[in-house]
């Protein structure tokens, strides 16, 4: 039963993105062309807040509060594994060879000699952690990223990095474990870890932002335009959707400069 409420999960945010895209048509020529959905994602994150507030940040207060800094430090090592095996698959196509490289020696070493990764041998060996997931792969060859979107529970991304989640889920080696019940216990424990590692984040975030739907917006598209454009890579293109500007659109809540360090409290890539 749990799986198959997942699944419909997925597919309601799925069609949710398929909506957002029909509602475009009806909001191109609105003052932000990064955020033509801006009064629909608005809603969304005022959602996404209260689910927060009642849920998310209750619950990872309470993780912090009873559960040792060392077992907090393994939970977040072992899920940090986990994605360096699928940030190791879209280094290598995206062809950051030696990224890829480096991704692999970690996920293998932390898997062998670090007990599933609980222990991070390899930050220990100074073998640097490199964060990709598909929506990057997607922009490093020419994929626009289209318009911001706010996802229910999932919050800030856009059309790009919607239509790549089926993808990273696919490569998330615990969408892949059965039975469902341990499973879905592991998904719940990686939120709660996450958003306890994001708490003292928050709180800056509500004490220093005059519109934290801006703030967080413009955060997100900088941390993403940094990661796709890491490099030189690829060139910027105006014609980019929100992973291009030549600075014009400084004013619009955009931010001009895609190699420039990534604002406080941007939400980290997948």
């Amino acid at each position: 039963m749990t799986k198959t409420f997942l699944h419909r999960a997925r597919a309601s945010l799925l069609a949710l993105a398929g909506c957002a895209l029909v509602a475009l048509g009806g909001c191109a020529a609105g003052p932000n062309p990064t955020d033509p959905l801006e009064p629909f994602n608005r809603e969304v994150s005022k959602l996404n807040e209260h689910v927060d507030a009642v849920v998310l940040k209750p619950a990872a207060t309470l993780y912090r509060e009873n559960v040792p800094a060392l077992a907090r430090t393994g939970v977040s090592n072992f899920f940090g594994n986990l994605s360096d095996g699928w940030s190791s698959v879209n280094s290598l196509l995206q062809f950051k060879l030696q990224n890829a490289a480096e991704d692999w020696m970690r996920f293998s070493f932390n898997s062998v000699f670090g007990f599933a990764g609980v222990l991070d041998i390899a930050s220990e060996m100074n073998i640097e952690r490199h964060r990709e997931d598909f929506g990057q792969t997607l922009g490093r060859w020419g994929v626009p990223a289209g318009p911001y979107i706010v996802l229910p529970l999932l919050g800030p991304s856009t059309l790009r990095d919607t239509v790549a989640l089926p993808v990273d889920w696919q490569g998330d080696p615990l969408y892949h474990i059965t039975p469902s019940t341990p499973r879905d216990s592991l998904y719940g424990l990686r939120l709660v870890d996450v958003r306890a590692n994001l708490l003292r984040a928050g709180d800056v975030l509500e004490g220093a932002a005059l519109d934290k739907y801006s703030f967080t917006r413009d955060a997100y598209l900088q941390k993403r335009r940094a990661d796709i454009f890491e490099g030189g890579f690829r060139k910027e293109d105006p014609n980019d959707g929100s992973d291009g500007g030549d600075g014009s659109d400084a004013g619009n809540g955009s931010v001009a400069d895609p190699g420039a360090a990534p604002a406080a409290g941007a939400k980290p890539s997948p």
